[in-house]
């Protein structure tokens, strides 16, 4: 049974080489690189190149600052916990030393006694 659209091979191989031709004449249609309106184009695809990457590196330097800022953050409080950790080993020292002082001086006041009640016993028995 035939199909009344059947086609043959002359149409069918017409119908391909029509194709053909409308897709050349689309692409010889499209606009040169030398138009005007391709170089507008084109400049505008810079200028948005351009502007991007301009704030890249806006948002790259921010960056770098707020790393800078943070660093230095870190280095003040470091430098603040270091000075602090020194004041109280200081302070312990000093309490430390004065510890010690105030044991010899009642080890020298208890020493002190002892020798009066010895010389006083002595005097007493001679």
């Amino acid at each position: 049974m035939k199909h009344p659209n059947d086609n043959g091979f002359a149409e069918r191989r017409t119908t391909a080489a029509e194709a053909k031709r409308q897709l050349l004449a689309k692409f010889a249609s499209a606009p040169k690189p030398t138009d005007p309106e391709m170089q507008e184009k084109l400049a505008a695809r810079e200028a948005v190149s351009l502007a991007r990457e301009a704030r890249r590196a806006e948002r790259e330097a921010q960056k770098a600052a707020e790393n800078e800022r943070l660093l230095a953050e870190a280095g003040a409080e470091a430098a603040a916990a270091e000075a602090e950790e020194k004041a109280v080993a200081e302070a312990r020292q000093a309490e430390v030393a004065d510890r010690v002082s105030r044991v010899v001086a009642d080890e020298a006041a208890r020493k002190a006694e002892r020798d009066r009640r010895y010389a006083a016993r002595k005097a007493r028995k001679s």
